[in-house]
């Protein structure tokens, strides 16, 4: 709630790099129905893929991982969890849910940071429940004692500190006419520095990004996934958070360097929906163009492992048969067998135009 007091986003003066993002990020908006008219085939395998990086990296930040044959299943089908991380998997994935087909009737309120806290944190005995001790956050250096990098808002103070937040977030973009990315971004930087929950703030607040962003109609979370783009900036992560957390509690802070985090992370998603997008032509089916592009994005010799982590959305032997088939054209060819198997394409002769 402290970026919010006093009008702050109102009077802020925004540095040349934060408008050049923000102005990047309204272009791109705007060009979004070009991409979102693409064939209902794309648009789906676009999703899942999403869907699955989403659940993986977001959870995975926090150090919670399940195995690789697992994750399609529990996101996309009806797999039954084997344990505590599967659950926290599969809760996640219901969330998002949630999020996507009901973005419009959520408004942001603490009811609904409890709801997305209770799904992907359901197999927490407090799902759902702000934090009833005080909480820090601290960094683990190894062979050296745990340093604490910010004191949160207080337990006693937190259902307090969260209905401020939402009223004000509200009034920011209600009565101060404040951007919407700008108030979003101070929606989530408030929202980590309260800290509401004893575990699974990490996972909220990436959820809340998405359900804000959809809100004001920014859709690219939807084909790329955004959790992945944080996961892959971690470090910076972590760094811009800090920077702009201090002197939170005076309401002192530094808000450029989150800002800036937030909205380099929303802008090469929209990047890379509509190169994604564009690329898939689909005479060959949705999933095959996806495989394409990734193999066509491959520096030199990669093997069947890099165009899985590229495509999780689709299976393993899909994806071989695709590249046995372009070594028959003469598109591929291969050294070695079995998972020591390196492959390198050498362009289209005709199969892919």
């Amino acid at each position: 709630m402290n970026s919010f007091r006093n009008h702050r986003l109102r009077d802020l003066s925004v540095p040349m790099s934060t408008a050049w993002l923000l102005n990047d990020i309204a272009e791109s908006k705007g060009r979004q129905e070009l991409y979102t008219r693409q064939s209902p085939q794309v648009l789906k395998a676009l999703r899942e893929m999403a869907l699955i990086q989403s659940t993986e990296s977001s959870n995975r930040i926090e150090g919670v991982t399940v195995a690789a044959d697992r994750l399609r299943p529990l996101v996309l089908g009806n797999t039954k969890p084997r344990d505590r991380s599967e659950q926290e998997v599969q809760g996640y994935r219901r969330a998002l849910n949630e999020i996507q087909t009901r973005h419009e009737k959520l408004s942001i309120t603490p009811d609904t940071l409890k709801r997305l806290h209770a799904l992907c944190k359901s197999a927490s005995g407090d799902a759902g429940q702000f934090k009833k001790v005080d909480n820090e956050v601290i960094q683990l250096v190894p062979g050296a004692a745990p340093v604490i990098r910010f004191r949160c808002v207080k337990a006693k103070d937190t259902p307090a500190a969260v209905d401020e937040l939402c009223l004000l977030y509200r009034h920011a973009l209600d009565q101060d006419n404040i951007p919407p990315m700008i108030a979003i971004a101070g929606l989530v930087l408030d929202f980590l520095c309260i800290h509401p929950f004893r575990d699974g703030n990490g996972r909220v607040s990436r959820l809340l990004t998405l359900l804000a962003l959809y809100q004001h109609g920014y859709e690219a979370g939807r084909y790329v996934s955004v959790e992945r783009m944080v996961e892959e900036s971690k470090e910076d992560y972590y760094e811009c958070l800090h920077r702009s957390s201090q002197r939170w509690h005076e309401g002192k802070q530094e808000l450029t360097p989150w800002f800036n985090f937030l909205l380099a992370i929303i802008r090469p998603s929209y990047v890379e929906f509509e190169k994604r997008a564009g690329q898939v032509k689909a005479p060959r089916g949705a999933k095959a163009e996806l495989v394409l592009a990734a193999i066509r994005e491959q520096p030199g010799v990669f093997r069947l492992a890099d165009i899985e982590c590229a495509c999780p959305g689709v299976g393993r032997e899909w994806i071989r048969s695709l590249i046995t088939d372009l070594k028959a054209a003469g598109e591929a060819s291969c050294r070695g067998k079995g998972p020591a198997a390196r492959w390198q394409y050498s362009g289209s002769k005709g199969i892919n135009s």
